[in-house]
């Protein structure tokens, strides 16, 4: 008798210790999950700002609808069966200072970044420009350096503005799209202009990643070099001259439709990514 009543007190202990080392090894799942950011699409309807430059406003969208801010939208909405709330406060020609002058003084933009879940932004391409413009008399002669230090400062804008949506808005998720470069067919003289994009996208990236809940969307090699293996970049058989099959013919600098669908489908890769 006494010996099993050992062999139970055993057994006993041995389920005991299995018990307390299953509780020891798995008591975070509960938590991990109840500690996750709860996705924006448990709303029915989602609230979408996007801010920035000509890319937001759509320049060379010839449905003049917004450029990939609807494309965005209606990729949400037939994803996710969801209504999409979209408000667009793209302006050509502004750049980053330009942008964040505009957002702090029109209470229409403050509202709806305050509201919004998702916030997409562009912002740079006018930036990049504006070095090329004060450098515009010895532009066969810049290097990567001439653009060193207004990226630098650059930087330090990129956070300002992060930072102020941020002070209104803690807890939408904000996607921030990289350049691209269009230089190479207006300015051919500026050889080192991929580098200069690379760069100024890896200072863009640096700000970005060090945000809570702010994400970079790179579009550089999707409309520089094409897409499914296909070379964006063409000759013109009339000229010498070199054409993007992605760009609007009006300027060859900003997307055409085509453009703004690859860029409406990074941006839903990346949310997709961040909201698997």
């Amino acid at each position: 008798m006494k010996k099993q009543l050992q062999i139970f007190a055993g057994f006993l202990l041995a389920i005991l210790l299995i018990f307390g080392l299953l509780w020891v090894i798995f008591p975070k799942a509960e938590n991990r999950f109840a500690d996750k950011k709860p996705s924006v699409l448990t709303e029915k309807t989602v609230k979408y700002a996007a801010l920035g430059d000509s890319l937001t406003e759509g320049v060379g969208d010839a449905t003049a609808q917004g450029g990939f801010v609807p494309l965005f939208s209606k990729e949400l909405e037939n994803t996710y069966n969801i209504s999409v709330s979209s408000e667009n406060f793209g302006k050509a020609g502004d750049t980053s200072t330009q942008i964040y002058n505009r957002m702090m003084k029109q209470q229409k933009i403050k509202d709806g970044l305050k509201s919004a879940n998702i916030i997409t932004i562009t912002v740079g391409g006018n930036d990049v420009m504006k070095v090329i413009r004060d450098n515009v008399s010895h532009l066969s002669t810049m290097t990567a350096k001439d653009f060193s230090k207004p990226e630098v400062a650059y930087q330090k804008r990129i956070k300002k503005l992060l930072d102020t949506i941020r002070e209104s808005n803690p807890k939408a998720e904000i996607y921030v799209l990289g350049i691209y470069n269009p230089f190479y067919i207006n300015f051919p003289e500026i050889t080192v202009m991929q580098d200069v994009i690379n760069n100024w996208n890896d200072a863009t990236d640096s700000v970005v990643s060090k945000e809570k809940n702010v994400y970079f969307v790179p579009i550089n090699d999707l409309l520089y070099k094409g897409t499914s293996g296909q070379q964006a970049v063409e000759s013109d058989s009339n000229s010498d001259s070199v054409q993007n099959n992605l760009l609007y013919t009006g300027d060859h600098f900003h997307p055409n439709n085509t453009g703004y669908q690859i860029m409406a489908n990074a941006v839903f890769a990346a949310y997709k990514e961040v909201n698997h």
